[in-house]
């Protein structure tokens, strides 16, 4: 099924204006959900909008936005209000700064989205601009639902990428964790190298498609077998044991690593030996 655009409007970049669509990149259909039903007879609750001062249930024609600028005190905001809101980021993403693509920390990102060209027309100076903004990532903004978003954007494949971003202000010090208070000013180097050899053996590319949701699995499992009527027994999970002397389970971490990658080698090498047929030559 085609994606549909959630956003439609501009990339503007100095004096260019690019009619973009915006696609989310995500999809959240890929998690189960759950609905909340009555244990008694399996009905689905309703949620219903209450007014206990009225002591009524309130049709949505009857509801209206409201902001709390004092304890209990509202003023109403109507959508004629929100629609006097005209910053610039409602039609347009304007990319005001370039960083390299890689400068962005990683807890200011938020949610991807894919922008495309918005028409034929648009197709050409979209790829020209991908193209030139290889390796950066513009920074601007964009309006959406009912509130401006910091964005990063960068080419993608054949497209463009868009991140929201978190403002600073968003941001938690990790000063506040006072967990991290009374951490060892100094380690042992003989134990931080044999840390970096453990880690070591496991560097590779990553490919996420290879990786699977076990959690989401076994619950589709559990909810296949309630309909079918078959119990399932949950696995033991086994708790990691404590580390009592690091030098020693990084020792052992070694050992068993290097055990696993020698096993499966010598088994290959025995069955890729083929067994010469009786009168076959060489």
């Amino acid at each position: 099924m085609a994606a549909r655009a959630t956003w439609k409007g501009y990339l503007k970049i100095s004096l260019v204006n690019i009619p973009i669509k915006v696609f989310p990149a995500t999809d959240a259909g890929a998690t189960l959900s759950f609905n909340q039903l009555h244990a008694e007879c399996r009905t689905r609750i309703q949620q219903k909008r209450w007014c206990p001062k009225c002591e009524r249930e309130v049709p949505n024609t009857d509801i209206v936005k409201g902001y709390e600028f004092e304890k209990g005190r509202y003023v109403v905001v109507e959508d004629e209000d929100v629609e006097k809101v005209r910053v610039q980021s409602t039609r347009v993403i304007n990319l005001e700064k370039f960083t390299d693509d890689t400068a962005i920390d990683p807890i200011y990102l938020e949610r991807p989205y894919y922008l495309a060209p918005d028409g034929d027309v648009a197709k050409e100076a979209f790829a020209v601009m991908r193209e030139g903004m290889k390796g950066k990532a513009g920074i601007g903004k964009v309006a959406l639902y009912g509130r401006e978003y910091l964005v990063k954007v960068q080419p993608r494949e054949r497209g463009l990428v868009m991140y929201t971003l978190r403002h600073a202000s968003e941001i938690r010090s990790m000063d506040a964790i006072d967990e991290l208070e009374g951490l060892p000013e100094t380690v042992k180097p003989g134990e931080v190298k044999l840390a970096e050899q453990v880690i070591g053996t496991f560097e590779g590319d990553v490919d996420f498609a290879s990786y699977r949701d076990e959690y989401q699995n076994g619950l589709r499992e559990i909810i296949d077998a309630k309909i079918e009527g078959r119990d399932i027994v949950a696995p033991e999970v086994e708790a990691p044991p404590k580390v009592v002397n690091l030098m020693e389970a990084l020792r052992k971490s070694l050992d068993s690593i290097n055990t696993s990658k020698k096993k499966p080698a010598a088994t290959v090498s025995r069955m890729s030996i083929p067994k010469k047929r009786a009168g076959a030559r060489g």
